[in-house]
């Protein structure tokens, strides 16, 4: 059983703005990256990117790729649910 670990907020439209998804994303991804131990440059070179990639993606200023996802998932040993935790 999953817990949300953030907060979202929807606009008046009952959609979430792009800007947080990437945020929500980054922060989660920069959180399994700490707990895991991996620095930004070995996430980087495991999952074959760069690593001011992977910084801009943790920062959420990044509109990253499912394939790109998917990369930093199988990099960190986490299946890409993680990345999304639901209530």
């Amino acid at each position: 059983d999953c817990q949300l670990l953030f907060s979202v907020s929807f606009d008046s439209h009952g959609q979430l703005p792009v800007n947080d998804i990437r945020t929500i994303y980054g922060n989660r991804l920069r959180q399994i990256r700490l707990e895991k131990g991996v620095s930004q440059e070995a996430l980087a070179a495991a999952a074959e990117l760069h690593r001011t990639y992977v910084s801009s993606v943790e920062r959420g200023e990044r509109n990253v790729s499912i394939v790109n996802i998917a990369r930093l998932a199988e990099a960190l040993g986490v299946p890409i649910r993680d990345f999304f935790p639901a209530k």
